[in-house]
């Protein structure tokens, strides 16, 4: 937060929260030194079974659609899809896998 606060960014941010606080905002209405006016729309994970944790958790419960997890820096693209994945998901890899391919 510190260093966004120094670049005066034009977008709202806030440092760490839980999930369902960054996400319900009758639960934020209860931290009054929190900066969101509304749910958040990013949420950065601070480890790989956090994240996961939480997407699949989004995607179950709310819906959401979510692209990944994703290999970057590889010499070939990588796309790993969990078991379970449905159709969509599979669609949104081969694209990813598609445009890595020709880009």
């Amino acid at each position: 937060m510190e260093i966004l606060d120094r670049r005066h960014v034009d977008f709202e941010y806030d440092g760490e929260m839980s999930a369902d606080v960054a996400l319900d905002p009758e639960r934020m209405a209860a931290y009054p030194f929190c900066r969101l006016k509304g749910p958040a729309n990013v949420l950065v994970m601070p480890a790989f079974h956090a994240a996961s944790i939480t997407s699949g958790a989004l995607r179950v419960l709310g819906g959401a659609t979510v692209i990944g997890p994703l290999l970057v820096g590889l010499d070939k693209p990588v796309q790993l899809v969990p078991l379970g994945a449905r159709d969509s998901d599979l669609v949104n890899m081969a694209a990813l896998a598609a445009y890595d391919v020709n880009g």
